[in-house]
């Protein structure tokens, strides 16, 4: 039973993979560093600077409500600077699964070169 339900389970995520790359694979060329530097340039900075509104955001409530409680306002404030961030970073994270799991293509520098 166990090889069987091993083996089921193994199809499954071949069947999910071979699906998965069919429908991601050809809307973007195989990649390369060179390629993906707009990508990574473009998550690096926005992080930082979604990070620093996100610990600005907090320090700021923190100095406002001292001992009282956030209003909901200021929550919903310090909630969209977070959500920006896990969002950006959550991006650059479906990149490396989707390189990782072979949905997309990988030049190396001699293939890009000629």
């Amino acid at each position: 039973m166990s090889i069987d339900r091993n083996r089921l389970l193994l199809e499954l995520s071949k069947t999910i993979g071979d699906i998965n790359y069919d429908i991601i694979n050809p809307s973007i060329s195989a990649l390369n560093v060179e390629e993906l530097q707009p990508i990574l340039q473009l998550v690096a900075r926005a992080r930082a600077r979604a990070r620093a509104a996100y610990l600005k955001e907090m320090y700021d409530l923190a100095n406002e409500v001292g001992d009282s409680l956030p209003s909901k306002q200021q929550m919903t404030k310090l909630i969209r600077s977070r959500e920006m961030y896990e969002e950006l970073l959550s991006g650059v994270q479906a990149v490396e699964v989707a390189v990782e799991r072979g949905y997309l293509d990988v030049e190396s520098r001699q293939d890009s070169n000629g």
